[in-house]
């Protein structure tokens, strides 16, 4: 390959959102998300971020309860690392069901990072939880806080990536945009939100909720989704998306396993933000 002129436009870095359709089998998922992880560093990715969930999709909340590791150990940890090393990608793990000291019951929705060596970088215990009645014919219920920890209100996490700031985050979490305004104040350029959008809130709010983050923020927002018709019935959304910070739909992936990739502009985010100030002209809970 010839070596870019001063006068070439610069190679930008390359982010994917990973889409799958996890199942009770966490071997059986490990499988499916190596060969999406290897398809994403194969198009050049130099970060990819799996869906919530990813690991263990359960017929039953209960189910992922006897996959829960203790962090920083346990196969889906492990295999984690192993993978991010071998690939020489950035990983984000949507969550991994961490134990709880002391209540077997439930479990942390904890979102890892590891860089490209194999190392963990950064751990966001998912802090908005899934208490919900659906709208709908069917009377979808969901409970989260039976079998997940609330994460501490106050564990905020950015990570220096090879991408730029990368802000954590899941799922229902994008209906609170004061989480998103605190991780761009420390510094997000990139804001990760893993999910499992059910079908019926995703039709309705997911690609807004994801382009108002990305807009308000003036940030790259990173979506990888759950979707399909999982065991138990739940059906998910899917359209993993990037999106600009302009609130552009970068990529897509409607349906189906597979990845969306998209390049990252970080001296153009910050070219923007310059321009179009709104970040600096907060007269509200600043």
């Amino acid at each position: 390959m010839a070596e870019p002129t001063p006068d070439s436009p610069p190679i930008l870095p390359m982010i994917a959102a990973i889409q799958m359709n996890s199942t009770p089998v966490v071997a059986d998922n490990l499988a499916t998300a190596a060969r999406l992880l290897a398809e994403a560093a194969e198009a050049g990715a130099v970060l990819a971020a799996l869906p919530e969930n990813f690991s263990i999709m359960g017929a039953k909340e209960t189910d992922k309860l006897a996959h829960a590791e203790a962090f920083g150990r346990g196969p889906i940890q492990d295999w984690l690392a192993e993978t991010a090393q071998r690939l020489g990608l950035w990983i984000v793990a949507g969550t991994v069901p961490i134990a709880v000291d002391g209540d077997p019951g439930r479990v942390w929705a904890a979102s890892l990072v590891f860089d490209a060596s194999g190392a963990q970088r950064a751990r966001y215990d998912k802090i908005h939880l899934f208490d919900v009645d659906v709208p709908s014919a069917t009377g979808e219920r969901y409970r989260e806080s039976r079998t997940i920890a609330h994460g501490d209100p106050a564990g905020f996490a950015v990570v220096e990536t090879p991408a730029g700031k990368l802000g954590l985050s899941v799922c229902y979490d994008l209906r609170f945009p004061e989480l998103y305004r605190e991780l761009a104040a420390r510094g997000a350029e990139i804001l990760c939100a893993p999910a499992a959008f059910t079908a019926k809130t995703g039709l309705a709010h997911w690609e807004i909720l994801l382009r108002a983050r990305a807009i308000e923020n003036q940030v790259y927002v990173l979506a990888p989704g759950e979707t399909g018709t999982h065991s138990g019935g739940r059906q998910t959304w899917g359209h993993s998306m990037i999106v600009g910070p302009w609130g552009e739909v970068l990529a897509c992936l409607p349906e189906g396993e597979g990845i969306a990739t998209a390049s990252v502009d970080v001296p153009a985010l910050h070219r923007l933000r310059a321009g179009f100030p709104n970040l600096s002209q907060r007269r509200i809970g600043v």
